[in-house]
């Protein structure tokens, strides 16, 4: 898909690795949503930081200097009101002001996420192509986590005349920057002493022909601090290495903002301009630039400024207090007639002291004051600084291009609609943003979303929306264990080992860092008690995670215990009688108490009582296993007769509780819940087929629709506003609606719509399932809102992960590692994900043939239609190449 500034002001796709910080790059080519720190904040904003291009012809004369960037304005300014809960579309006033004093381009922006593409118009000689990633490798969150965005910047000149061109690449220190905050150009609370310096990285051979230091080598560690300069060092490739290294040595080491910064940048011919404040110095520096000058100075003292003598005059050290520097690189290449030339920047970050820096739910804790407790970053226990992860990421720049790519081609090249490829391409997003974390162990840890314009919290507008690991929101996000299932299994070993009651109940959040006391069997938050569907998820993701490969059998086996303790809790307490249905208070991702008997929770409780089940087989606990079946037959016959009114499942309240926040004989969209989950893992039925497919149509029948309600008197959350489609969570086609309804019921939350859509794609329903989706992506299609952030709770919200299932619903795809099975849904090219490695299945009718991209693929047999096919060997990895499996009965 393709986007334009004009039409398609809202898009943003976030660059940044897992747990690492982010910065998004929009359709008119600008930087927003700067979040390097790993703090959220949408509105973070470095000014200072954009490209430009200088060009110039010789005959006939042309010299032109733009910033590469589109001139847009905000919806206010367009004459078109701005959409409630959302900012993407926010253009910073700098950059507005930067691009009407020096002129901008025109762009068109494309790209499967993590790659993106901005394709700029200059209306001068030279036309530009930018595509930057951070590097994405299915099923290696190591390989997924480089603090770095890279940049493949390609200069086309498409006249008949040789063009000289300068690409210019302007980055904000923000070494000492408080992340809760934006600067006002260089000025802001905590600059003051940073100080930026050009270096030479690498064995470098001195070029220049002629020169007497031909064949001279420098030192790889060799540093240059100066105002202007060149490095005339060059590569094996004749290409040079230059990298400004941003520091604030001023900044306590053990601060939360200290750590540095590298603008790298790898091109024929480098100029630095390392420390200026405005940005108009630097088009004075770019016009000043002589195309043909002099280099045999720069070559023999390349400690001193730009070789013309026109230069401005530059500036050295540390910055002044409460400022800090801009730095740039400059690219030169020269053009002949119709060539390319191509660019490579990287900008590097490296902040290590995390901390504790978000308001916590539960009870206040007087005792801890105001410690800010550290929990660092896990990718700095593998770099020691920004300059090492520069280093490594333009080392290995071709492979790391690779492997993201790799992973990019298959997506494109799903059996799927391009407006479906390019949707379920973001699911891992909320993985790369500041939604999501790892500490300095490799822990993994997630936010339900960022908070921002979608919603404020108590705590203001910037970091994360409510803290943390919440249980019954990740319930619904299946990115993550499928694209990489470590990050799961840490999931799975902060919830057993560390949040778990004595009880054997599980709160919903963990308290951080995890070595505090816990929520225990106290109040939390969002809802108070501890979340039913909360306890009942972490039994199905464990079995999911065995599926996966993300587990093994001894890992399930040392939490036997636990999994056991969680199970009989939650019969002691909701079901003490064994009559198979839960009673009392429910507490539920509605952030309230349901009561009597629902489907929501009953079919939860369903789904867990099956994963338990196939645990227990797993571990050899064959009482416990007969025991749960018991159990789950006697369940589902009595939510069916209690339940199933001929339409849809209903709750029948408790009319001994309040009746406020129930939804009674309404339709939620939810009411199936766990019927998702057990066909997502491979368990059947929980309840009778025909009764679930009826409900599935009478979900789609009565809570699609049209949003008739004006903002200004919508009284919940208007993720939809009128004149727009979504699934509302809760309907009463038939009345009744309570006095006080069921919680958000009039809200739509795109992780619902994504398990509803994936559950009628499951159950054969496939145009109840286009419909939702369609509704859903029409209002993320770049002009009101962003196609990569599907928003509740928080920006990049974690439930919106929930659309993994429809991209393996649509496809057929099912990874058993128990028995290495893979099935196949159809003919194609597909990928199978591994708690080891993932790798791409073509199946067409020649047969099944798999090219292991990643680590190792266990598979032993492949299942399409038309047969089963079966590996002969072992496991595979990418040395194997192409490998084409044998027709089960003909191996051998």
């Amino acid at each position: 898909m393709t986007w334009n500034p004009q039409e398609h002001p809202a898009v943003a796709m976030p660059i940044g690795g897992i747990g690492t910080g982010s910065m998004a790059i929009g359709s008119d080519g600008g930087w927003r949503q700067v979040q390097l720190a790993g703090v959220g904040n949408h509105r973070g904003d470095l000014p200072g930081t954009f490209m430009a291009l200088r060009t110039s012809q010789h005959e006939p004369i042309h010299d032109q200097t733009v910033v590469l960037q589109a001139a847009r304005t905000d919806a206010g300014s367009q004459g078109r009101p701005a959409t409630p809960m959302f900012n993407d579309d926010l253009v910073p006033a700098w950059q507005r002001d930067l691009v009407a004093e020096f002129g901008g381009t025109a762009t068109t922006m494309s790209g499967t996420y993590p790659v993106a593409s901005v394709v700029h118009d200059t209306g001068g000689p030279v036309s530009v192509e930018m595509r930057a990633t951070s590097p994405m490798v299915p099923t290696d969150a190591d390989a997924s986590g480089y603090p770095a965005v890279m940049l493949e910047v390609t200069l086309t000149n498409h006249t008949d005349t040789t063009t000289q061109a300068w690409l210019a690449h302007s980055v904000h220190n923000a070494v000492g920057l408080d992340p809760h905050l934006s600067p006002e150009g260089v000025r802001a609370a905590g600059y003051g002493g940073n100080v930026n310096t050009m270096r030479r990285r690498g064995r470098l051979v001195v070029g220049g022909a002629g020169n007497p230091a031909d064949n001279a080598t420098r030192n790889s560690n060799e540093t240059v601090q100066m105002g202007f300069g060149t490095v005339p060092g060059r590569t094996s490739s004749g290409e040079q290495r230059v990298d400004l290294v941003m520091d604030n040595p001023s900044v306590a080491p053990d601060s939360p903002w200290a750590g540095q910064m590298v603008l790298g940048c790898v091109a024929d011919d480098v100029v630095a301009l390392p420390s200026y404040s405005n940005p108009a110095e630097l088009f004075d520096f770019l016009r000043l630039l002589a195309p043909w000058g002099d280099h045999s100075r720069r070559d023999a003292a390349p400690g001193v400024q730009a070789p013309q003598n026109s230069a401005p005059t530059p500036r050295f050290g540390p910055s002044p207090q409460g400022q800090t520097w801009l730095g740039a690189l400059v690219a030169h290449a020269e053009l002949q007639p119709r060539a390319s030339r191509t660019v490579r920047f990287v900008l590097a970050w490296h902040f290590p002291n995390r901390m504790v820096d978000f308001v916590q739910f539960g009870p206040d804790r007087p005792e801890l004051g105001n410690t800010r407790f550290w929990l660092g970053n896990h990718y700095a226990s593998r770099w020691a600084d920004a300059a090492d992860v520069a280093d490594e990421v333009l080392a290995r720049w071709e492979p790391l291009w690779h492997a993201t790519t790799a992973w990019t081609d298959v997506v494109d090249g799903l059996d799927l609609p391009q407006q479906w490829r390019t949707h379920l391409a973001t699911q891992p997003v909320p993985l790369r943003t500041p939604t999501s974390f790892r500490t300095h162990d490799g822990a993994f840890y997630g936010f339900e979303g960022v908070l921002g314009a979608s919603t404020g919290m108590w705590s203001g507008d910037v970091g994360g929306s409510c803290p943390l690991n919440c249980t019954h929101v990740w319930n619904y996000a299946m990115a993550a264990s499928a694209l990489f299932p470590s990050l799961e299994r840490s999931m799975r070993e902060t919830e057993f080992d560390v949040m778990q009651a004595r009880s054997g109940a599980l709160p919903h959040r963990v308290f951080m860092p995890p070595y505090l006391e816990q929520f225990g069997d106290g109040p939390i938050g969002g809802p108070i008690e501890a979340a039913l569907d909360g306890m009942c998820g972490a039994v199905l993701k464990t079995y999911r995670e065995l599926l996966r490969g993300a587990l093994d059998t001894g890992w399930v086996w040392e939490r036997w215990r636990n999994i056991c303790a969680l199970m009989d809790h939650v019969v002691a307490q909701w079901d003490p009688k064994g009559t198979g249905l839960l009673a009392g208070i429910q507490p539920s991702t509605h952030d309230i108490g349901l009561h009597g008997t629902n489907t929501y929770m009953g079919t939860y409780w369903l789904a867990a009582l099956r994963a338990a089940e196939e645990l227990a087989k797993v571990v050899g606990d064959d009482e416990r296993a007969a025991s749960w079946r018991e159990r789950f037959e006697t369940s589902s016959r009595r939510y069916d007769e209690e339940c199933f009114d001929g339409e849809h499942y209903v709750q029948r309240p408790d009319p001994s509780l309040p009746e406020e926040h129930q939804w009674g004989i309404g339709c939620l969209s939810d009411q199936l819940i766990g019927q998702w989950w057990a066909h997502t893992l491979g368990l059947g039925h929980l309840l009778p087929e025909d009764h679930v497919r009826t409900a599935l149509r009478s979900v789609v029948r009565w809570n699609l629709r049209e949003v008739t309600v004006p903002v200004a008197e919508f009284a919940q959350r208007p993720y939809a506003v009128e004149g727009e489609n979504g699934l509302v969570m809760c309907s009463w086609p038939n009345g009744g609606r309570p006095e006080v309804p069921t919680l958000y019921c009039d809200e739509v939350w795109t992780g619902v719509e994504y398990q509803v859509a994936a559950h009628c794609i499951m159950e054969g329903l496939h145009d109840e399932a286009v419909a939702i989706l369609e509704a859903m992506w029409a209002r993320h299609d770049g002009r009101r809102r962003n196609p990569f952030n599907e928003a509740e709770c928080g920006d990049h919200y974690a439930r919106a992960m929930a659309g993994w299932s429809v991209l393996e619903a649509e496809l057929g795809l099912a990874w058993n590692a128990l028995d290495g099975t893979f099935r196949v849904g159809g003919p194609g090219t597909v990928p199978l994900l591994t708690g080891s490695g993932w790798a791409e299945v073509q199946v067409d009718d020649d047969g099944v043939r798999v090219l292991c991209h990643r680590g190792r693929i266990p598979l032993r047999r492949v299942v399409a239609p038309g047969g089963d096919w079966v590996l002969d060997g072992n496991e595979l990895t990418p040395l194997d190449g192409w490998t084409r499996l044998s027709r089960s009965g003909e191996a051998g």
